[in-house]
């Protein structure tokens, strides 16, 4: 219970990491305000929360939205004593994707750019005050590891994503003088509804696995919420401007490979 008596607000918090999320700050004591676009699957990891004994409030609605970021706000500082303690900015998505980068297009470029990076700016925005009136807060992002390396056919989503990287580490120096803290975390290969383990294996043989990711598995929601945790806890009181990769050791091992059949690209070096 390390976060007994604080708030969290967890971004795109009902499904996969960002679920995964929320219920283990709220098995941790935290107060977690789950914001979601999703009603549905936004009230059952409520209903989850609440059954396994903890806390959290519901606000539905697209956090590229400035009312929405107002109203997640708010509604966080009427939960406890008009505080905010950790802020979790959740949400991204490499979608909507082209087929590459000359076939791709402004409005394109446009909600890739607000999925990953603009409601991160806006949430720390809206947060940060908050957290500078009472002397202490932790914040997570959530980019990812094709931040750190070429991706065929994303360049606008690993560019957004290197931007949150870029923004964690200078946000972290603007606000460490006031107690605030300013992580991120950098996922791979996560089987969750975005990405879900078929869809990327796409009828290869599963014991490629091991030759794609070092600890021979795909992640799952708690191996992210766990990192999550540690960097958002005291644990971690001296650690700020920092992004993890969350990637089974696929950052450290490899990157994407041209296929031999020159059919595209592979991240999985055996492969015809």
């Amino acid at each position: 219970m390390r976060f007994s008596g604080q708030v969290a607000v967890v971004t795109g918090g009902a499904l996969g990491i960002g679920g995964g999320i929320s219920k283990r700050l709220a098995a941790a004591g935290a107060h977690v305000v789950l914001a979601d676009i999703n009603p549905d699957a936004a009230s059952a990891t409520h209903d989850q929360i609440v059954a396994a004994g903890g806390c959290a409030t519901v606000v539905v609605g697209d956090i590229r939205d400035r009312a929405v970021v107002a109203a997640v706000v708010e509604t966080a500082l009427a939960v406890h004593d008009s505080r905010i303690d950790i802020l979790v900015n959740n949400v991204g998505d490499f979608r909507p994707a082209a087929r590459d980068f000359l076939h791709s297009t402004e409005e394109q470029w446009q909600a890739l750019y607000e999925l990953n990076l603009l409601h991160v700016l806006r949430m720390c925005h809206a947060v940060v005050p908050e957290m500078v009136s009472r002397g202490r807060g932790a914040i997570v992002n959530n980019a990812t590891v094709e931040a750190y390396r070429g991706i065929p056919y994303a360049a606008p989503y690993a560019a957004f994503n290197a931007g949150v990287v870029a923004f964690t580490r200078s946000l972290a120096v603007d606000v460490a003088q006031h107690g605030i803290r300013v992580n991120a975390i950098a996922p791979d290969l996560a089987d969750t509804p975005q990405t879900p383990a078929e869809l990327m294996l796409r009828g290869r043989d599963p014991d490629l696995i091991r030759t794609w990711i070092p600890v021979g598995r795909f992640g799952r929601p708690d191996d992210y919420a766990a990192v999550v945790e540690f960097l958002a806890s005291d644990d971690a009181r001296f650690v700020t401007g920092q992004t993890v990769p969350v990637d089974g050791g696929t950052l450290a091992a490899s990157g994407w490979y041209a296929r031999a059949d020159r059919k595209g690209w592979t991240n999985m070096p055996n492969e015809a």
